[in-house]
């Protein structure tokens, strides 16, 4: 079993393969690893971006998206051909900027994931998804209701948008919580993964 865990706008993939610890007590055979995002982060004098915020608009935020894709995707062949294992064995799971790549990479892969945990995230060219999914993985959605980094709404649309594409979607909105992941996320997450490699 593969689970990969892509950070947020301006971190690493330190920010996340701590993460590792407390799922690899849910899935003990599991590898869990962290990539770094391709772009070095052009908002912050460290950290690394899957594509720039710059310009917030949607065509040039597909356009990035797309791109992290084609990262993404030889990423994940690469580290499944590694480890020996079949096409499927993988999970994803994101935060922030890596929940937004994690969703529209992972709905269009040629081999869909077991499972995609979003955290604080959104999904990225909702009007595409129709025409280009692949797979209709679980999806876990989890989101601050006090984010004010990524607002609440991103994750409600993506729920809206994924379940008229018949995607199974479980969601939860935490109150009080920022743009960060809790311990309610982390146990949702640790269940959803168990579910989606049973």
């Amino acid at each position: 079993q593969l689970v990969v865990l892509c950070h947020g706008l301006g971190a690493d993939g330190y920010d996340l393969i701590d993460l590792a610890p407390t799922w690899a007590n849910a899935l003990p055979d599991a590898a869990f690893v962290a990539p770094n995002a391709p772009e070095a982060c052009d908002l912050a004098p460290m950290g690394r971006q899957w594509w720039s915020v710059v310009d917030r608009s949607p065509p040039v935020v597909e356009a990035g998206v797309r791109r992290a894709a084609t990262f993404l995707h030889p990423f994940l062949d690469a580290e499944l051909a590694r480890l020996g294992l079949p096409a499927d064995a993988y999970a994803l799971m994101g935060f922030s900027q890596g929940a937004m790549t994690v969703l529209f990479t992972g709905l269009r892969r040629a081999t869909g994931p077991r499972a995609i945990l979003a955290f604080s995230g959104a999904l990225i060219a909702p009007d595409s998804l129709a025409a280009e999914l692949t797979h209709r993985p679980p999806v876990l959605l989890v989101h601050g209701e006090a984010d004010e980094v990524v607002p609440v709404e991103r994750s409600h649309d993506t729920e809206a948008a994924l379940r008229a594409a018949g995607v199974p979607v479980e969601a939860a909105y935490i109150p009080r919580l920022g743009h960060g992941i809790d311990e309610t996320g982390l146990a949702m997450g640790a269940l959803t993964l168990q579910r989606g490699f049973a």
